[in-house]
C-alpha cells in the first residue's frame, strides 16, 4: 500500500492522492485575467495524476501582481475567465485550489525574461505598498522603488480585498483556498522582523508582528465555508539571524490552527536580499521544518522544495514528515510526474490518469 497515492478527506473534500502542484507564477494573464496556457498548465497536470492543483500566486487587487503579467481575482470577468479551467481539473480528478496573494513591495517587477526589476510607472509599473517605506534592495538596482508605508486604511482595504478574492475563489469553483504568507510579499514582509520596523500594535514583539497576517486569517475564515480546506503558506525560516525562526513559525502555526487553517504550506526565505531565497542552498531542510511543524503545532503540513523522485515523496508521507509533497519545477518538467510515480512505485496507473489515456497506457 502506497502512503503517496492513499486518498486525504479533509472536511468535505477527498483528495486522491497526496501529490499536489505548487502554485508556480506564469505571467501570462492579461490585466490578472486567466487565457488559453492556464487551461493547458494546469489542466495536463490533471490529466497527469496529480490529486491538488494551486493556481500560481493570484492577486487581490492591481497593485498585488508582481507583475502586470500576473493573476488577479479582484473582478468577476477574472472569475469567468477561471471557471471552465476549474471545471476540467475537477472532472479529471484534481481539486482545484488557489493561492491568493499581494506582492507588497516585491510588486510592480517586470516578467523575468524581462529582467525581472522594477518596472517605474510610465513603463507599465505601479505604487508599491508594505509595512514600512524601505526598498527591498538597497542599491536601487533590482527591487528599487519605495513602498508606501501603509496605514489602518491601507490595512482595512487590503483586508477587505483579500476577503473578496476569497467569495471570488469560491465562485470561481476552487475547492481549496491558500493565504500566501510567505516569500517576502506583504503578509510575510508584517511578520518578518527583517521588514517590520513599525512601533505601533503591528510592529515590535512577535505577536504585534503576527497581527496582519492573523486578521487577515479570520477575516477570510468568516467567508470561506468551514466544509473547504484552508492553507496558508509560510516561509518557516528567513535563514537570516535577525529574521524568523522555525520556532517563530511553529507559534503562527498554532495561532493559524486555532483560526480554522487546516494546512501549513511550509517553503522559506525571501524577505530581504540577505535572506535566502526558498531556491537557496537550505530548501533541503525545508521538508524537515514540514515534519517539525506537524508535530509541535498539531496541524496537517505541506512539503515543497527538491521533491523530484517518487521514492523521496512516498518516504515524506510514510514517515509523516508532512501530508502532501509539493512539486513544482519538477512538474513542469512532467506533466505526468503522479502517472510515472505510479508505476514506480507498483500502483495501478488505471487509478491515477484518466480513461482516454489508461485505457491506451495504464
Amino acid at each position: 500500500m502506497s502512503h503517496l497515492f492513499s486518498p486525504l478527506k479533509v472536511k468535505d473534500v477527498t483528495f486522491k492522492n497526496r501529490i499536489g502542484v505548487a502554485p508556480m507564477c506564469q505571467y501570462s494573464s492579461e490585466d490578472g485575467v486567466a487565457t488559453d496556457w492556464h487551461m493547458v498548465h494546469l489542466g495536463s497536470r490533471a490529466v497527469g495524476g496529480a490529486g491538488l492543483i494551486i493556481a500560481e500566486a493570484t492577486a487581490v487587487s492591481p497593485e498585488g501582481r508582481i507583475t502586470p503579467g500576473c493573476a488577479g481575482i479582484w473582478n468577476d470577468v477574472q472569475v469567468e475567465a477561471l471557471q471552465p479551467i476549474n471545471r476540467f481539473m475537477e472532472t479529471h480528478g484534481a481539486v482545484p485550489g488557489i493561492q491568493i496573494a499581494h506582492a507588497g513591495r516585491k510588486g510592480s517587477c517586470a516578467r523575468p525574461w524581462d529582467g525581472g526589476t522594477h518596472l517605474k510607472n510610465e513603463d507599465g509599473g505601479y505604487d508599491i505598498i508594505g509595512p514600512g517605506d524601505e526598498p527591498f534592495d538597497s542599491d536601487g538596482v533590482r527591487l528599487w522603488k519605495v513602498p508606501r508605508m501603509m496605514d489602518q486604511a491601507d490595512i482595512d482595504r487590503i483586508q477587505t480585498a483579500f476577503v473578496d478574492a476569497a467569495k471570488r475563489s469560491l465562485d470561481a469553483g476552487y475547492k481549496f483556498l491558500e493565504i500566501h504568507g510567505a516569500h517576502g510579499y506583504l503578509l510575510h514582509s508584517w511578520f518578518s522582523p527583517l521588514v517590520n520596523k513599525r512601533n505601533d500594535q503591528y510592529g515590535g514583539s512577535l505577536e504585534n508582528r503576527a497581527r496582519m497576517m492573523l486578521e487577515t486569517v479570520d477575516k477570510v475564515r468568516d467567508v470561506w465555508p468551514e466544509n473547504l480546506p484552508l492553507a496558508v503558506r509560510l516561509s518557516t525560516s528567513d535563514w537570516d539571524e535577525n529574521g524568523l525562526t522555525v520556532e517563530d513559525n511553529i507559534q503562527m502555526a498554532i495561532w493559524l490552527k486555532e483560526r480554522g487553517v487546516d494546512f501549513i504550506d511550509c517553503s522559506s526565505g525571501g524577505a530581504s536580499p540577505t535572506s535566502r531565497s526558498s531556491i537557496g542552498n537550505k530548501i533541503g531542510e525545508q521538508i524537515g521544518i514540514a515534519g517539525r511543524i506537524r508535530d509541535a503545532a498539531d496541524v496537517m503540513t505541506m512539503a515543497v522544495g527538491t521533491i523530484t523522485e517518487a521514492q523521496q515523496a512516498e518516504q515524506i508521507i510514510a514517515s509523516g514528515q508532512a501530508d502532501f509533497a509539493l512539486l513544482a519545477r519538477q512538474m513542469l518538467r512532467d506533466p505526468y510526474w503522479a502517472f510515472h510515480a505510479a508505476q514506480e512505485l507498483g500502483i495501478d496507473s488505471k487509478q491515477v490518469i484518466p480513461a482516454q489515456n489508461a485505457h491506451f497506457v495504464g
